[in-house]
């Protein structure tokens, strides 16, 4: 049986976020793969859609990523009774909010595709394909939860296996609705939506089979009426902020998507695929700096705050080597990579020309998203929050119009723009895990509450 420690350990953390991750990047690309053997245009249209839905998923994100945060430091406090209070709200509430969300997506598709300036083509697709999908928000609103909630208690493995199971159904139910076969109707875009729900929906199963043993005390259906509300106050202290960069991120992709789109439906297209490209490049890196932030929130939790600082520059370095390696193999595998997904040459050529700026790219986000996740694993979420706003507006969104639409770089514009907001923010959560401002505080607060001499580590070093 595994100690606390081991469970804890960065690499039992990352395999299975990786592996997770790997599959979801296979399950994306394969989608898009057949989804192209549509039309250039239902590739357009599932990109675009997905802005979306990451912009309404943040609504019960900011409860699930605060209650991950907070499980994991009750975990390492030994306070597995909170740690479980906190997981049940989380996925109740989360649950409320899927309901509210995949009511509005339904019924209100096609004024929703109508704010991103489509062409006139491409709106009864767009209008199709939300409808389904965003009918299905409960489900990924659930699965959110329930993947947050398990992954944090130290089981990485249960999402991975998860992961395994909602990629085979899916790419079986693509390959039947798309092409007409195995005894499945052609339906083309409107099967790969259906297949996306029925796939969400077994992984919930799954996952909810998880969460009954995912504590010390087996969960009851009585237990979803649980709502401790100063358990509720530190989840939101944690998760608001979060939610709120969340939602900036994912706003300002979505003012990015639209300028792609005003652009043309073969820029917004290069876009989706070099989105599937460059998640090669950040996969791995992406699996430790999420691993980190487990790691340092249970490291917070028990006390050990030196161990945790170190935890934050290990990891990232980490990151940054691997996301090394794969931009090496993205350079190499560019050209035959986006020719199995169009053989339109325009597109092919746009998205080429933004390789280079990819491979610059991916160290600045690393390292924003190690350090910024360590930042958040403390609970200083606030000040992720308030440079995302300033960075993301003013240099992602900002630099993307001027360069991309007012000086004509087209999408090489959008990159740069990218580059020079995630290299800002990079620096700037450098600078605040160097401060150690919430590591001393609690320190401060250890030694104020006069821990017993054998139960914590020497105090902060700078």
């Amino acid at each position: 049986m595994k100690t606390e420690k081991n469970k804890f350990s960065l690499w039992l953390l990352a395999w299975p976020i990786f592996i997770e991750l790997l599959l979801q990047l296979m399950l994306g690309a394969v989608d898009t793969l057949m989804v192209s053997r549509v039309s250039d245009d239902a590739v357009a249209v599932v990109g675009l859609a997905n802005q979306l839905f990451q912009a309404v998923t943040t609504l019960f994100m900011t409860v699930a990523s605060g209650a991950g945060i907070l499980i994991a430091q009750k975990l390492g406090a030994k306070q597995n009774e909170a740690a479980r209070t906190v997981a049940i709200m989380a996925v109740t509430i989360s649950t409320l909010i899927g309901l509210l969300l995949s009511t509005i997506l339904y019924f209100q598709a096609r004024p929703l595709a109508q704010l991103f300036h489509l062409e006139d083509r491409l709106l009864p697709l767009a209008e199709t394909y939300i409808s389904i999908v965003g009918g299905g928000m409960v489900l990924t609103a659930l699965s959110a939860a329930l993947s947050t909630v398990i992954r944090n208690t130290g089981n990485t493995k249960g999402p991975m296996i998860t992961a395994i199971g909602m990629n085979v159904i899916h790419i079986v139910f693509n390959y039947g609705f798309i092409y007409g076969e195995l005894g499945f109707p052609q339906l083309g875009l409107t099967g790969v939506a259906i297949s996306t729900l029925v796939s969400r929906l077994l992984a919930v199963m799954l996952l909810l089979f998880m969460f009954l043993t995912a504590f010390e005390r087996r969960m009851e259906w009585r237990d979803l009426l649980i709502f401790n509300r100063k358990l509720f106050g530190e989840v939101l202290k944690i998760g608001w902020p979060l939610g709120v960069n969340m939602s900036s991120w994912v706003f300002t992709q979505l003012t990015i998507y639209t300028f792609l789109a005003m652009m043309g439906a073969k820029e917004l297209a290069a876009r989706t695929y070099m989105n599937t490209l460059e998640s090669i490049c950040f996969m791995l890196g992406y699996s430790i700096a999420l691993a980190v932030q487990i790691q340092i929130a249970h490291l917070y939790g028990a006390g050990k705050l030196q161990e945790a600082y170190r935890s934050g520059y290990r990891g990232t370095w980490l990151g940054l080597a691997l996301v090394g390696f794969n931009c090496a193999i993205l350079v190499l595998i560019g050209r035959v990579f986006l020719g199995l997904f169009t053989s339109d040459p325009e597109i092919i050529q746009l998205g080429l020309s933004c390789i280079a700026l990819t491979v610059i790219l991916q160290p600045g986000r690393m390292v924003n998203m190690g350090m910024g996740n360590s930042l958040n694993a403390i609970g200083d979420t606030r000040f992720n929050m308030i440079i995302s706003l300033v960075s993301m507006w003013a240099v992602a969104a900002g630099l993307s119009y001027v360069l991309g639409i007012h000086m004509g770089w087209g999408l090489a514009g959008i990159y740069v723009a990218s580059i020079c907001d995630e290299y800002l923010r990079g620096l700037l959560v450098v600078i605040r895990w160097r401060r150690q401002k919430y590591l001393r505080r609690a320190e401060r607060q250890r030694q104020i509450e006069v821990v017993p001499a054998g139960g914590s580590e020497a105090g902060i070093h700078a």
